[in-house]
């Protein structure tokens, strides 16, 4: 067997494995559960695909009961995983996914967008908003597009975006995108679980727990090559070049959450200082899980504090 075959040139533990004649393997995100009728909640799911050419797809969830005539809110969710791991399939967000529709009576579209480190940033923010342009062309129109679950039971003045992770970041990213390219399209709110930010300086627990802090450092670079490294906009909103916060002027409210043991925290209410003293306008808030880690919800979904953070979710959205 060629030694290159086995020999690692980049290894992102414990999720990514890049070998040297470019084999890349997976070792988390990788499991995939059905779309279809879920027996626990009856939500209804679909696979569909957007973006032949780059096979990006999405997955839509409704209530397997809508009233005739009824319009119901829309959340477009973003997956977490790295940028670099997961999928819209992943039974873990299939199974949140399902437990959030069926608890906020709401209709959600999971977007899969392409992965690092084969499709760098911002390829991922790209597919995003190729996919939310999709989403809302099935609003009004001549053009109106044809997929009957949008066009049929969506409230398109009720249009809310939310992610995990990374998937926070994106949600960030598309706001400030629909606001200098779009403003006709207007966000009810954004949920920003436990969200994947970052910098080169070290704040809050980050000083201390130089462990965890290397290894997120190490994340960065795997899915942007970017000279700028931690500092670059796309991770540090705050950094030079980063959209201004009163960019999220198409959004009227969000909501951020963090959990105590999460690495990411401090830069999540970094994120809610920031915004909540701009000139941005809107309503900002932020809730904090103590005794909880990085989307513990996602990944101990059986607990009274999962069970609320999703209860959160959806009292969230029903009152914008």
């Amino acid at each position: 067997m060629d030694s290159t075959t086995t020999e690692v040139s980049l290894e992102v533990f414990p999720y990514l494995r890049l070998y040297k004649d470019g084999t890349l393997e997976r070792l988390a995100g990788t499991q995939v559960a059905p779309a279809g009728l879920d027996p626990q909640t009856g939500v209804l799911s679909k696979d569909v695909v957007i973006i032949p050419e780059t096979s990006v797809s999405v997955r839509l969830y409704r209530p397997n009961i809508v009233k005739p005539g009824q319009k119901l809110p829309i959340a477009v969710y973003f997956h977490g995983g790295g940028f670099f791991i997961s999928s819209i399939a992943d039974p873990v967000y299939h199974n949140s996914l399902n437990r959030l529709v069926n608890d906020a009576n709401i209709i959600v579209v999971s977007v899969g967008y392409r992965l690092a480190p084969e499709h760098p940033l911002p390829a991922a923010y790209d597919d995003c908003w190729a996919a939310l342009h999709w989403i809302t062309s099935h609003s009004v129109g001549t053009d109106r597009g044809e997929e009957s679950w949008l066009a049929d039971y969506v409230d398109f003045d009720r249009v809310f975006l939310a992610g995990d992770s990374c998937g926070a970041n994106i949600a960030h990213h598309m706001v400030c995108r629909v606001t200098e390219s779009d403003p006709k399209l207007k966000i009810s709110g954004i949920v920003m679980i436990h969200p994947y930010f970052w910098g080169k300086k070290p704040i809050g627990s980050e000083v201390k727990d130089t462990f965890r802090r290397e290894m997120v450092d190490r994340w960065w670079f795997v899915v942007c090559p970017s000279e700028k490294g931690n500092d670059d906009p796309l991770i540090n909103p705050f950094a030079d070049g980063a959209p201004k916060l009163e960019g999220l002027t198409a959004c009227r409210r969000i909501l951020v959450l963090t959990a105590e043991k999460d690495i990411l925290r401090d830069r999540g209410w970094l994120y809610y200082e920031k915004v909540r003293k701009s000139a941005w306008g809107g309503k900002i808030e932020i809730e904090e899980t103590e005794g909880e880690d990085h989307i513990f919800h996602i990944l101990n979904p059986n607990t009274d504090e999962s069970e609320s953070l999703i209860n959160r979710l959806a009292s969230f959205i029903n009152q914008c």
